[in-house]
């Protein structure tokens, strides 16, 4: 059974006269991945900031479950390389936590190897996922991602987008996601908002597929990214390794937009 996490109503913000966010309602339950995308200066970040209590917005209201357990997970670390912090001393900072503990988390995102490695040595993937286990060791029924595959190469991106999933899976928790990846995005998550400072479309992945708003805000570029994975997860395989015709699935108008706008490039 799920539980409704946090809702956020009617938010609007402006910065020094900017409007940064309008009117934006979001909602995010139990054992369910909600992802913002939209173009950069979309205001994605900054929504995550006024859910987290850490802006205030001009208008609307925020709700919480009473006593929700948040992990966050930010977009950035800018750590300082001449000091010296080992991954099982950053993952505790402010996280009281043994080191049996600290060794599960990391085991359990992959990344048990650099448990005693210089945080500021460990590769782009590595970190996010060290990241990924001190958000995991506040037990959090909400994980909060902001970027989770930022700096990580294509196989480390849909690794990670994999382990999320199955964390939400075991954990139980909600996940509230930050990403410009489309095609993986649209793979993995339950619940999608597009927004542009205001939310242009919502919905399930394959309703949101099919929204003209979204093909106007992410163009022709967004709908062959699209279309990419719809090529590679929504149809099954021979033993031989061949498509089979009958499943594959009926296109969808951006895939169709996609496959004229390859055409005409090839004939370009």
């Amino acid at each position: 059974m799920t539980e409704l996490l946090l809702t956020a109503q009617n938010i609007s913000l402006s910065i020094r006269g900017n409007p940064i966010l309008q009117h934006i309602d979001l909602q995010v339950s139990s054992g369910e991945i909600v992802a913002l995308i939209g173009p950069n200066g979309a205001g994605k970040s900054t929504l995550v900031r006024v859910l987290l209590g850490l802006l205030r917005p001009d208008s609307g209201t925020i709700w919480r479950r009473p006593g929700l357990r948040i992990g966050y997970m930010p977009q950035r670390l800018a750590l300082d390389d001449t000091l010296p912090l080992s991954v099982r001393r950053f993952v505790t900072l402010g996280i009281p936590a043994t080191g049996a503990r600290v060794r599960a988390a990391l085991a359990e995102v992959g990344a048990v190897h650099v448990f005693d490695a210089p945080v500021q040595a460990v590769s782009g993937g590595e970190l996010q996922r060290v990241m990924l286990a001190r958000a995991l060791l506040r037990e959090p029924e909400l994980l909060v991602l902001d970027e989770p595959i930022q700096g990580v190469d294509l196989n480390g991106q849909y690794e990670l987008y994999d382990l999320i999933s199955n964390l939400r899976h075991k954990h139980g928790c909600g996940i509230l996601m930050v990403s410009h990846e489309l095609h993986l995005v649209m793979a993995t998550t339950d619940h999608v908002l597009c927004l542009n400072q205001h939310i242009c479309c919502s919905g399930h992945p394959d309703l949101v597929a099919r929204d003209p708003a979204y093909l106007k805000l992410f163009g022709i570029d967004g709908a062959r990214r699209l279309a990419i994975y719809h090529h590679h997860h929504n149809h099954h395989h021979d033993p031989h390794g061949a498509v089979v015709p009958d499943s594959l699935p009926s296109p969808t108008p951006l895939e169709e937009a996609a496959h004229r706008a390859s055409v005409e490039q090839d004939h370009g």
